[in-house]
């Protein structure tokens, strides 16, 4: 079970199988998905579409290149050559249990299966399989494709290395797994979640507030601590110095006080017609993927907010953007085949954009200045060499503003080193607007090697030095560049 896995069969195509199959399909991952429901190819494609927007926002260029999706038309068909089966059936021990048997019987010998029950014991559901030594809960959270959390819980026969073999899959597609040691009927997560949800059924059948007011209560105020620091820690901090423990003291007599019914309430037509009813005013007619998009925009700048302190959520997706290096699509750094190097290929991200949803102007420098980094690591002038104390300093600058690019397009740069004498380094950029096909940016920039401990410039040493060189020659052929030394003046 060492082998790498290249293929992962969906057995069960709704809301979380299908965000599984975009989660798996975005890293590479082949995927073939069964479900019964003759619009399975419809609304995968869909989910797909929305997690594609969104990890595409989340990590940008650093996305391998996609897996390949297929439609199976049985379980056999789906899990033939399937290196990882997740199952994503509804919450029906039977049925999971008949299924599970099924996909046992159909699949490879070294194949491991993760099932994505919200609480079910996976000992119940290895009942009737001839290997459920392959057997693992596999519990995600909703949208799948970008929550990072994933509870894995092994069953009775469950053996170590099946749950390492999940473990790691799970890790390579960029989640947060939760190895839950001992099995308990809903896990670790649901558990908690069903607490609040209970409260919250209670809140609306005793007349105290509606559905809007709660999720208000929530997203509002603890839900935005929840979502990097969780409880104890929330909690900790409020103790002040003393921490926890003085919390403990300070306000545990509250949990003598009625204040909370944690039994759960009836499920009345009366109220399940009530929080349906509430549930329809709060949604004010906007429609699923409508919410579903903007629900990944907000998770994503959360994210995005959280990653730069390098904390929570923020810092496993650093941890594995970092992971994804040498496995983008595109190799920065190659040769485009016309002589000159690829040094950017990025999506316009949120934040270099202006208030006309343009690229702004910041943007472009910064665009043009990573490009020219890709280039110094070409010539052996990366990092690694700078930490020597050695670099190359940015003298000038000029840059032609000739297009836009918005939100989400896609905007590449092409460079030519169009001269070097050993100290200085002359480049020229390209931006092309991918989706429109036009050249919407050039820059040009002057570097001079530097001793920056000294703060004076020095000649680079020969390897660098010739490795310029050696670039500069290979791309002679190529046509001077429209705009090259131009100066900014008005029109005579």
């Amino acid at each position: 079970m060492g082998r790498e896995i290249r293929k992962v069969a969906i057995v069960g195509g709704g809301v979380i199988g299908a965000a599984w199959a975009a989660r798996f399909l975005l890293n590479g991952i082949d995927v073939a998905v069964f479900d019964l429901d003759p619009e399975v190819e419809r609304k995968t494609l869909e989910v797909v579409a929305n997690a594609r927007r969104a990890q595409t926002r989340l990590h940008g260029a650093a996305l391998p290149a996609e897996g390949k999706l297929t439609f199976a038309g049985s379980v056999a068909e789906a899990v033939a050559d399937a290196d990882f089966i997740q199952e994503s059936l509804p919450e029906r021990e039977d049925l999971k249990q008949r299924v599970l048997a099924e996909v046992d019987a159909a699949m490879p010998a070294h194949a491991v299966i993760g099932s994505s029950t919200s609480g079910l014991l996976p000992t119940k559901l290895q009942n009737g399989m001839q290997r459920p030594d392959r057997l693992v809960v596999g519990h995600p959270f909703n949208p799948v494709y970008l929550l990072p959390l994933v509870e894995v819980c092994g069953g009775d026969q469950t053996s170590l290395e099946t749950i390492d073999v999940a473990s790691a899959l799970y890790t390579r597609v960029g989640m947060k797994v939760l190895h839950v040691r001992h099995e308990i009927d809903g896990f670790i997560a649901d558990r908690l979640l069903e607490a609040v949800w209970r409260e919250a059924l209670w809140l609306i059948n005793d007349g105290i507030a509606t559905a809007a007011e709660i999720d208000d209560a929530i997203r509002f105020g603890a839900g935005l601590r929840w979502s990097f620091m969780g409880t104890f820690l929330t909690y900790r901090l409020a103790g002040g110095e003393a921490g926890m423990r003085h919390f403990l003291h300070q306000f545990g007599p509250s949990m003598e006080w009625p204040w909370t019914k944690l039994v759960g309430p009836k499920l009345t037509d009366e109220l399940i017609d009530t929080v349906a009813a509430q549930s329809d005013d709060q949604a004010a007619g906007i429609g699923l993927r409508e919410y579903e998009a903007l629900r990944d925009s907000c998770l994503v700048d959360i994210m995005h907010a959280l990653e730069r302190n390098d904390f929570a959520s923020g810092a496993v997706a650093k941890a594995y953007r970092t992971s994804l290096q040498g496995k983008e699509a595109v190799t920065l750094g190659s040769d485009c085949g016309d002589g000159h190097l690829l040094t950017q290929h990025t999506p316009v991200m949120p934040e270099w954009i202006d208030y006309n949803d343009h690229l702004t102007e910041w943007a472009y420098l910064k665009l043009f200045g990573d490009a020219t980094d890709v280039v110094l690591a070409r010539i052996g002038a990366g990092p690694d060499y700078v930490a020597t104390g050695f670099s190359f300093y940015t003298v000038e600058t000029h840059i032609r503003h000739l297009g836009q690019a918005r939100l989400g397009q896609k905007v590449e740069v092409r460079t030519r080193v169009l001269g070097s004498d050993g100290k200085r380094l002359h480049l020229s950029h390209e931006m092309t607007n991918l989706d429109s096909a036009t050249l919407i940016a050039t820059a040009e920039h002057m570097l001079v090697h530097v001793d920056a401990k000294a703060e004076k410039s020095a000649p680079a040493p020969q390897h660098i030095a010739q490795a310029m060189q050696g670039l500069a020659a290979a791309q002679q052929h190529l046509a001077p560049p429209d705009g090259a030394g131009r100066s900014i003046k008005m029109p005579g």
